[in-house]
């Protein structure tokens, strides 16, 4: 779990901020739906229990599911940052409703009263500390979120409205 939150939250973003401040950032902000989708089909696809649990069991297909979640966010961040500021409202949008699927995967990891990722089979760990342990991926997946998606979305937000601003003034 934390290797592809890092990958997804902070790895991704911020390769995505040094390609944009060295200008060399690929202008995709058109497939912004289409990131955004696949963004999440990926991650609520490698979560559904019967993949996740193969991938915990298998090297690699944990390695195939860590380069599907990152493309799928260098995808998604891409289409983001290299989006017009005129067009940020798209923006803001794609990430509230990333950020809210991807807290509502998280919130299902803590609050499920059941074991959703284990195979008793292959699994040594006692299925009390398992749950404990599916509870903690969820706590850190609402934690880590909020901290990237939202405050890119704050950020654009606030940069939207000051451009917004800059505009009125102009005009007036």
């Amino acid at each position: 779990m934390l290797m592809h939150l890092m990958l997804m939250n902070a790895m991704v973003p911020i390769g995505v901020y040094v390609l944009k401040r060295l200008g060399r950032l690929p202008r995709i902000w058109r497939i912004w739906p289409w990131a955004t989708a696949a963004q999440l089909a990926m991650l609520w696809g490698w979560h559904s229990p019967v993949i996740l649990s193969a991938a915990t069991q298998n090297l690699g297909l944990m390695m195939l599911m860590q380069v599907n979640l990152g493309g799928a966010a260098a995808l998604f961040w891409i289409s983001i940052a290299s989006m017009p500021q005129h067009e940020s409202w798209r923006a803001i949008m794609a990430l509230l409703i990333t950020g809210k699927l991807f807290c509502l995967l998280g919130a299902l990891l803590v609050f499920s009263p059941n074991l959703l990722f284990y195979d008793a089979g292959a699994n040594l760990m006692p299925a009390a500390g398992a749950l404990a342990d599916q509870q903690l991926a969820g706590i850190i997946m609402l934690v880590a979120c909020p901290l990237s998606y939202v405050t890119a979305g704050i950020i654009l937000a606030s940069r939207w409205v000051l451009a917004l601003e800059d505009r009125e003034e102009f005009r007036g």
